[in-house]
């Protein structure tokens, strides 16, 4: 079972902060890995993570069809939209640091169970984004190849509206807003993966030391200055770090009950025109596109050409006697107990 299939099988409603560490340290372990070799997975989502059993919350990054070296970069056009790095939107020259912002929105991702950043298109897709984080520095758009699809000529953003008629606003909503989360280490853990800039991206050794994923409580930070600073090196400003007992431990939901439609078990209440839990937006596949001249060619999960049907396998349900499948049973049962 993928890991987006795991969020499927408990109705996109996340996982445990505790849980979500114990995966994202395995996801660091590897790109310590694949960063010691300069190798670029370029393809990192959670279709691409799997569960290696379901007594156990060990997993394993797959799927290296698009992977390259870092100074052997084959092609211009890469990662699934929902986690296609900003520097790859743009047409920026790219690197190791585009794994960390797909690592960054996947970890957003297991917390509350959809996308942080669903954009329908790359113009939505780069609004949602600035949605959070505001626009870009301007020596970013500068550097920019595809820049006068996204902003004007003054560098100002083009308004986007999506097909049900939304505009997103540049910096009109936190990252504790949108993860609804208001534990502090977890909150600068992604701000640090998801800085537009490459450079100032945290590396995977330097996750690996993150409070987040170590469990070691930083001192605490300087209180405000009489000139109004504070002293804060954190990326996220003004969030409360209170927490009640429900928000520090999110139990696992059993998997939903199923309906039969048409012949086939789908869960209940769910529209089967979609697997995705952002409505009208079709599940990602990763489109590349080598140098140009080169055609694009849109992969599956497992790495084949896209043949206008899913490859994945179906993610546990329950049979028609109401019992759960076993897989699915024994990976709730496990991660309630250790996580």
């Amino acid at each position: 079972m993928n890991l987006y299939e795991f969020i499927k099988a408990h109705e996109f409603k996340g996982f445990s902060l505790r849980l979500i560490r114990r995966f994202c340290k395995q996801m660091l372990s590897s790109l310590v890995l694949l960063k010691s070799h300069r190798v670029i997975h370029c393809d990192l989502k959670p279709e691409n993570i799997l569960l290696a059993h379901p007594l156990r919350s060990e997993i394993k990054v797959i799927d290296f069809g698009s992977s390259c070296f870092e100074n052997e970069k084959v092609y211009t056009y890469i990662q699934s939209r929902f986690y296609r790095s900003p520097e790859v939107i743009l047409g920026m020259s790219y690197g190791l640091p585009i794994d960390m912002w797909s690592l960054g929105c996947i970890l957003a991702e297991l917390l509350t169970g959809y996308p942080i950043f669903p954009g329908e298109n790359e113009q939505e897709q780069l609004a949602c984004i600035m949605e959070i984080f505001g626009p870009p520095e301007k020596h970013l758009i500068e550097k920019s190849s595809r820049k006068k699809l996204f902003f004007d000529s003054l560098g100002k953003p083009r308004v986007t509206v999506s097909t049900k008629g939304r505009r997103r606003r540049p910096s009109s909503k936190t990252l504790q807003q949108a993860l609804k989360c208001d534990d502090e280490a977890f909150l600068d853990f992604i701000a640090r993966c998801l800085r537009w800039d490459p450079d100032r991206r945290m590396k995977p050794d330097e996750a690996m030391l993150h409070e987040f994923v170590t469990g070691v409580r930083k001192p605490s930070r300087p209180k405000p200055q009489a000139n109004g600073t504070s002293g804060m090196s954190s990326p996220v400003k003004r969030y409360n770090t209170t927490q009640t007992p429900q928000q520090r431990v999110r139990p696992l939901p059993e998997p939903p009950a199923t309906s039969f439609k048409q012949g086939n078990n789908v869960p209940a209440g769910r529209d089967t025109t979609s697997s995705s839990p952002v409505k009208a937006v079709p599940r990602r596949h990763s489109t590349i596109q080598g140098v140009p001249g080169g055609n694009g060619v849109k992969r599956t999960a497992n790495g084949a050409p896209l043949n206008g049907s899913s490859s994945l396998p179906r993610v546990a349900q329950r049979s028609v006697s109401g019992k759960p499948d076993l897989a699915s049973a024994a990976a709730i049962a496990s991660l309630v107990s250790r996580a």
